[in-house]
Parts: C-alpha cells; structure tokens; sequence
C-alpha cells in the first residue's frame, strides 16, 4: 500500500465481523501466564504492550522496516537509546547542527568519559565522511535542526557502511512519508513522534526503526531494563494523530513554500532557509532524496537585533511563541533563547514550524511584525 493509505489503515483490529474499527488502550501492568517463557510472550507490560504494538507496526511500514518499530517514552529516550549502542571509548560523529537535546546528552556522555564526539557539517560530503573514519557510530539529521542543513544521504550512509560504522537517522523533520532513510543505507531511524507523528501537541513520545532482528532485540532489552517505556495511552494518541499525517503534511508543506517564498522577497528578512527554495543551499540533494515535499520548516534571520526580534515574536498573534514543532499550530521560536543551542546558530534565527491554517492569515500576521522592523 502506499503510504497515505498506510496511515490511515495500519494498525487496525482484524476484518472480522463486529470488531472494533480502532484499536483499544490496554491498560494492565501485567499479562496471564505460567509456563516457561520466550520471546513471543507478553508477561509484562513493561516488555510490551498491544497499544504499543498497533503504533509499531505502522511505523515500521512507513520507514519500511522489516521488523515493528519501538516506541519510547519521549524522542530523548530513544535518543538515550542508540546512544547505548555507543562501545566505552569509542568515537560519535554527529553534526554541529542539530536538536540541542541530542547534542547536551552527547557532550554530557562524553565528559563522564563514556566516548568522544566529533561535530561535523554534515553539508558538507567530504568532511563527514573524512570524520566517519576510526568511529563507531554516525548520527544524522537532514535536515538539520534549526539550520535547516541538507546532507547527501546515500553517499554519506554509504560510506558509513563501508567503514564498518553503525549510522541513525533522526527523522522527525522529514517524516517517512518525505524520506526514509533505512532505503538510503542506514541501520537505524530516529522519531520525535511527538512532533510530526502524533500532530496535535498533546503527546510526549519516541520511537527507533531498524531492520536487524538483533538490533532490535538489543534495543528491546535496553528499553526493558531502563523502564523507558511509553505509557498505553499516549501510544494510542499517536496512532491516532498519524491517521491525519498526509493530509496534515500536504497542508502545511504549501503553506510553508508559500511563506518562504514570500519571506524571502520581504526587506526585513536576511536570510531564509527552506530546502524547497530553488536557491537554497540545500534545495538540490533535497529534491533528489527527499520523496514528494520539503517539509515544514523554515528558518528566517531578520535584519534586527536579539530585542527587536524578540518584540516581533511577541507581537504575532496567529502564531504561536513556543518551543516544538509538528502540530496543527504554527509554532515560533527564537531558537537562541535556549542557552544550550550552539553559538553558531545566529542570534536572531526563528525557527517556524507551519500549520494548517490559513496561509494567508499567517502571512499577514509575520508581514505586520516584519513591516514594524522596515520602520523603525
């Protein structure tokens, strides 16, 4: 099936008559049984869970995983996760751009003295796959967070491959209906579901996708023994919220090049990066790896300082000030008021993450902010 189709009828009850047309929230801490055990059991709701199975199983036909995918109790759990695949000593090349939450907790490891980290920019071909020499695992975005950094997938994944270096993407800004990078060459994926995935801002969730068996057993075990592990309810509000991602996804991607384009020509702006902008730097591996749109996100640097943009943020009414991305709402950040973001990230970078609504309202809302800067 194709993958619009896949959201919206994977995970299903059986076709029998009178089942249920969605799946239930099982909520038990534990499942009957008695004999000896082995892998097919269920024994403990902290092994697994039915809800969780449902999302699992869509999941991994999207990425097109050959085995369910694992949910977690939030995108940094399942970060925490690979990042235990990582051997004592050993050496992560990660990019210098990406979700600051995944670089704090790799610096973090690194000064406790599990392993060194090597940032790269991953734009840059050559130089990641120079720094892929000698190191265990690769860490990727593309694109990155919040630059917006496009990395040539294939030959970076390949490369890694070659060298005998275990590699994962982190997915959420692309989702697997625009890119999936297991097809690409890489051992593991990477979700946010709590942006994307799930859609409405309601639900703190992640996932990780890989087609070894044993990779999966390895980190199944891990999420066991960590307990972290997503509660049944909030698996069932992803399932739900993914039924609506292609109809989500379509509608704010057309905004978003909308607005890029729009942003682009307005004087108050200085720089906007949108891999669907015919000359952003990244536009040209995007469209060549990235299956039926750009995505959602734009990156705008205006001509202001750190207090003037500040007031344009707090000026927007239709947008909303606020950390996240993914849901129905659009979403603004200064993404430097988060003092663990590296200094390379301008000052005055916003990042907007596109919703739903009328992309005529979101204009006028950001054009009135940004006329205010022209003026003063």
């Amino acid at each position: 099936m194709r993958k619009d189709t896949v959201v919206v009828s994977g995970g299903r009850p059986a076709h029998e008559h009178d089942a249920p047309v969605n799946p239930s929230v099982v909520l038990t801490s534990t499942y009957r049984g008695a004999g000896d055990l082995n892998d097919r059991d269920r024994t403990y709701a902290r092994f697994t869970n039915p809800t969780w199975e449902a999302f699992e199983e869509v999941l991994a036909d999207l990425e097109e995983a050959s085995v369910p995918a694992l949910c977690y109790a939030s995108g940094m759990a399942a970060v925490a996760s690979v990042l235990t695949l990582m051997p004592v000593g050993g050496i992560l090349v990660m990019p210098q751009h990406c979700y600051q939450g995944t670089l704090q907790l790799a610096h973090r490891l690194e000064e406790r003295g599990m392993f060194s980290v090597r940032t790269v920019d991953v734009a840059d071909t050559e130089a990641t796959i120079a720094a892929i020499q000698g190191a265990d695992v690769l860490w990727l975005e593309s694109p990155t967070n919040p630059m917006l950094e496009v990395a040539d997938l294939p030959a970076v994944l390949a490369a890694a491959r070659e060298a005998g270096v275990l590699s994962c993407v982190d997915n959420t800004f692309a989702t697997p209906l625009l890119q999936r990078p297991l097809t690409l060459g890489a051992d593991l994926v990477v979700h946010s579901v709590t942006k994307y995935l799930a859609g409405h801002s309601d639900v703190v969730l992640g996932a990780v996708v890989c087609s070894t068996p044993e990779l999966r057993a390895n980190l199944k075990k891990q999420r066991s023994l960590e307990g972290a592990i997503p509660g049944p309810f909030e698996a069932w509000l992803a399932l739900r919220g993914v039924r609506t991602l292609s109809v989500r996804l379509d509608r704010s991607m057309a905004s978003a090049a909308e607005l890029a384009r729009r942003l682009s020509e307005h004087p108050a702006v200085a720089e906007v990066r949108y891999p669907g902008l015919p000359n952003d730097p990244g536009h040209e591996r995007a469209a060549a790896q990235m299956d039926g749109g750009f995505g959602s996100i734009i990156s705008v640097v205006p001509h202001a300082d750190v207090a003037a943009t500040q007031a344009l943020v707090e000026s927007l009414s239709v947008w909303t000030p606020a950390t996240s991305l993914g849901g129905v709402e659009s979403l603004v950040e200064r993404r430097r008021r988060h003092h663990d973001e590296p200094d390379t990230v301008p000052d005055t970078l916003l990042r907007l993450s596109v919703g739903i609504e009328n992309v005529d309202d979101l204009w006028e809302d950001l054009k009135a902010g940004l006329d205010e800067l022209v003026d003063r």
